[in-house]
């Protein structure tokens, strides 16, 4: 058994032989994978094998559409068959909110080139007379897609990789790790069984290896704490019976194809066929996690104790939707545990503070993802980035701020809501409020209603101070909620008298020391602001992709206050830090401090903001305190408001007149009061997150996670002013060598009179799909829907006339000039 390789590998299931498998096809020829027991041991071998096109998220989208057709090519390299049922995939809708739900999937589904039609309930009785329709809209079928034998595919990837060179090892466990300066020491242990269970034995080994990756599974909170890191992937049971024949099935089958996957979304269950019979499984309310604090001994291969009571209503209405299966007898059934995450999608890439150690666990779809994630993966590894965007699937998504107690509740909060409506605003109540702001009751009594970021409990709009607890659930929809006329209000406020929003979920960082200029001249790709000033800048990717967004503030020769977004803390922290341990012998001392918690910031903004600021500045001169002479615009200063030292920036992600104001923590009560007071004259109203989105948009002002991430260059997001091209700077050769492959752009939108795009449409010229949505909203300042996003660059010109998809339907957008509200930024410099 070989000791030194360049991968290794934990864990024997789907996902754990596909990342060895596309290691070794992206040219690594030193890849070992162990696996504690049997492969397929774990989730793998009870998974029902459902290979599901339908995702909300971009990049898991791409995921399950590499896994798809990766699948149908293993036969042919492996000569195993891995038992792919190409059926297709029948979503079903008995509310015509669902079916708006699917259409907006639809249309996402569109930008990444997967296939699907919807049906009538008529088209669909005739093509599959089982199934009863009289209480359906109608569904969204992928002809696509069906179901796989979990095993099968499993051995067909595995021998793939063994073919490839990769020695895979059964009955050995990673018992340590140890990172030695430049590679891993895994401490591994050969297991033996012993009464039935699998323990340790005396024999272990020691490995080195460059890289790690763990894809443990149902071990995940075990993996956790050997490495030191927090892991949310706790699993939750989740059951499914196998019945026995229907006969009614078995005369159709004589003149017809197997059925689709059939899925019966608002009654929380799935249908497919198994041998003349049906499989039914469930995502139903009440299933509980499992395994929060590791996986006993005495578990190998094992299942729960079904518990038919709890989902005895899915399973009346599996007999309502294919009546002829109410005489089969059940023949099998299965609960076991299936990991899960707090947003359900599976953690993948770098983990938190380590170096060469990769993530690829809480899968809750794990064969649909592991093709995907195999190969995506791989491409981080190798290349150093992957060609779509993995952020939204990084394990510092959630920050060190979460326990196991919070993972567990939120894990099983997202296997019931599997199959609730995804409405675009939804908030998910469990375990909230968790992180909150001094100023957060005030808020609520003035009719705030809570989103979450990061933990951290944000306005996303101020509804009536005595609407109900169910105000905010009832104002859900795929069109304009009942939220949305509130968000107007406040956004014409901002664009017409004084708005304040709480921003103070913005993720901030103070870099100082002898070696923090030049550092954050070469990490950076924007020239260094003065002291006293402040710079939009960009770390990128080593692949020349944008990476983190700045605003870099100078407050002294060696002293910078970084400001980036609020969703991103652990994940920007991360990446700060092993950059500076990298490169410090390179620059000389740096300090760094993630200071989010220790400053609150309320964002003050629109033409009367001076006013109420020089209400209560204290300054020899309040009058000229804030005029563009002692205060211009994009600089920073220290100035107090009434008893409250204040950081204050004039800048306003709005598009107007403003400054944020970064405050203690410990004093954000006192300055709320003093500004609410002060803005009373003034007319000055609180405003939330979805208003200010909306404000940003008609300036073109992209967003993290939105127009900017790993798979564009800034170049690409048409952002040179903020690019020094005559400075070297991490990551400037490989953006330039990228070129222009799409354009970042802004459009306003003739859509429906009733709804707004969300950001995840696909956009078309003629019949030509040339780009996608990445925001969406609404505009107060020219009454109509506007959104951004990404096209090709024959098709980025102004006035270029375009569709946007939105409810099956195209709707006319037309690209109009980068911040079509005040292009010049008269309003934003505006002196007093």
């Amino acid at each position: 058994m070989k000791t030194n390789v360049k991968a290794l590998v934990i864990g024997g299931g789907a996902v754990g032989t596909s990342i060895a498998y596309h290691l070794a096809a992206a040219g690594w020829d030193d890849v070992m994978l162990l696996e504690r027991d049997e492969l397929t041991s774990g989730s793998t071998w009870h998974a029902a094998g459902l290979l599901p096109y339908f995702n909300m998220s971009f990049a898991t989208t791409h995921i399950h559409d590499y896994s798809i057709r990766f699948y149908k090519t293993l036969e042919e390299e492996t000569g195993l068959n891995a038992g792919f049922a190409v059926v297709g995939n029948l979503r079903m809708a008995q509310t015509d909110e669902r079916m708006e739900e699917y259409q907006l999937y639809a249309s996402t589904a569109e930008t990444c080139g997967v296939p699907y039609v919807f049906l009538t309930p008529d088209e669909i009785k005739a093509r599959w007379p089982l199934i009863e329709t009289s209480d359906l809209k109608g569904a969204l079928y992928h002809n696509t897609d069906g179901y796989i034998n979990p095993a099968d595919v499993t051995m067909a990837m595995a021998k793939g990789a063994r073919q490839r060179g990769v020695m895979i090892e059964r009955r050995w466990q990673a018992d340590a790790f140890h990172w030695n300066g430049t590679h891993w020491e895994v401490t591994a242990t050969k297991m033996v069984e012993k009464g039935g269970n699998l323990v340790p034995s005396d024999e272990q080994i020691f490995i080195t290896a460059e890289h790690v990756v763990t894809a443990s599974g149902n071990h995940a909170q075990r993996t956790a704490k050997m490495l030191g890191i927090k892991i949310p992937a706790i699993p939750v049971e989740h059951q499914f019976i196998v019945m026995d024949v229907d006969p009614a099935l078995q005369e159709y089958r004589k003149t017809n194809p197997e059925h689709p996957v059939v899925r019966d979304a608002d009654a929380q269950s799935y249908v497919r066929e198994e041998r003349g019979g049906w499989i039914l499984g469930v995502y139903e309310k009440h299933a509980p996690a499992r395994f929060e604090y590791g996986v006993p001994d005495s578990f190998r291969a094992d299942l729960f104790e079904l518990n038919l009571e709890r989902i005895e209503e899915q399973y009346l209405a599996m007999i309502h939707r294919i009546p002829s299966c109410e005489d089969s007898g059940l023949k099998n059934d299965f609960n076991g545990p299936i990991c899960y995450t707090p947003d359900g999608n599976p953690l993948v890439g770098p983990a938190p503070g380590l170096h060469n150690m990769w993530l690829a666990e809480g899968f809750s779809f794990g064969i649909t993802a592991a093709g995907g994630t195999g190969y995506y993966l791989a491409q981080m590894m190798v290349k150093g980035e992957a060609e779509i965007d993995m952020a939204s699937l990084d394990p510092k998504r959630y920050g060190p701020w979460m326990t196991t107690e919070w993972a567990a509740r939120k894990n099983e909060e997202a296997y019931e809501h599997v199959y609730i409506l995804h409405h675009p605003d939804e908030e998910r109540p469990a375990c909230r409020p968790l992180r909150t702001t001094p100023a957060f009751d005030r808020q609520k009594a003035r009719g705030a209603q809570f989103g979450w970021v990061n933990g951290w409990e944000r306005p996303n709009y101020f509804g009536p101070v005595d609407a109900p607890e169910s105000f905010d659930h009832d104002a859900r929809s795929f069109r304009r909620g009942g939220w949305w006329k509130h968000a107007v209000e406040e956004a014409k406020a901002i664009r017409t008298g004084v708005g304040l929003i709480d921003a103070s979920a913005f993720t901030k960082h103070r870099i100082s020391g002898p070696g923090a200029t030049a550092f954050l001249d070469w990490f950076t790709t924007n020239k260094l602001p003065k002291v006293g000033r402040i710079n939009l800048t960009y770390a990128l990717t080593g692949a020349g992709t944008t990476r983190t967004e700045y605003t870099i503030a100078r407050t002294g020769d060696d002293d910078y206050y970084l400001i980036s977004a609020g969703a991103w803390t652990a994940y920007d922290q991360d990446y700060l830090y092993k950059a500076i341990m990298e490169h410090e012998g390179r620059f000389g001392r740096i300090n760094e401090q993630e200071v989010t918690t220790q400053w609150g910031v309320f964002a003050i903004a629109g033409p009367k903001s001076r006013d109420v600021l020089q209400s209560i500045i204290k300054d020899a001169d309040p009058a000229t305190a804030l005029s563009n002479k002692r205060f211009p615009w994009l600089s920073v200063r220290d100035i107090e408001l009434g008893m409250c030292p204040v950081r204050a920036i004039r800048v306003a992600y709005t598009g107007e007149l403003g400054w944020e104001l970064h405050h203690p923590i410990e004093m954000q009560n006192y300055l709320f009061d003093l500004l609410e007071k002060a803005g009373e004259a003034h007319g000055m109203k609180l405003v939330g997150a979805r208003a200010q989105n909306w404000l940003r948009q008609e300036k073109s002002y992209r967003a993290f996670g939105n127009e900017l991430g790993r798979d564009a260059t800034p170049m690409e997001a048409d952002l040179p002013r903020f690019v020094d091209l005559n400075k070297d700077f991490h990551g400037k050769a490989e953006m330039q060598a990228k070129g222009i492959r799409s354009t970042c752009v802004t459009l306003l939108i003739d859509g429906p009179d009733n709804a707004d795009p969300w950001g995840r449409e696909v956009l078309y010229h003629g019949d030509t799909r040339v780009g996608r949505l990445t925001s969406g909203g609404y505009s107060v300042h020219f009454g109509k829907s506007i959104g951004m996003g990404y096209v090709h660059p024959d098709h980025a010109a102004v006035g270029t006339q375009l569709q946007v998809k939105m409810f099956d339907q195209l709707w006319p957008a037309t690209i109009v000039e980068d911040s079509p509200y005040d292009p010049q930024n008269a309003t934003i410099r505006k002196d007093g």
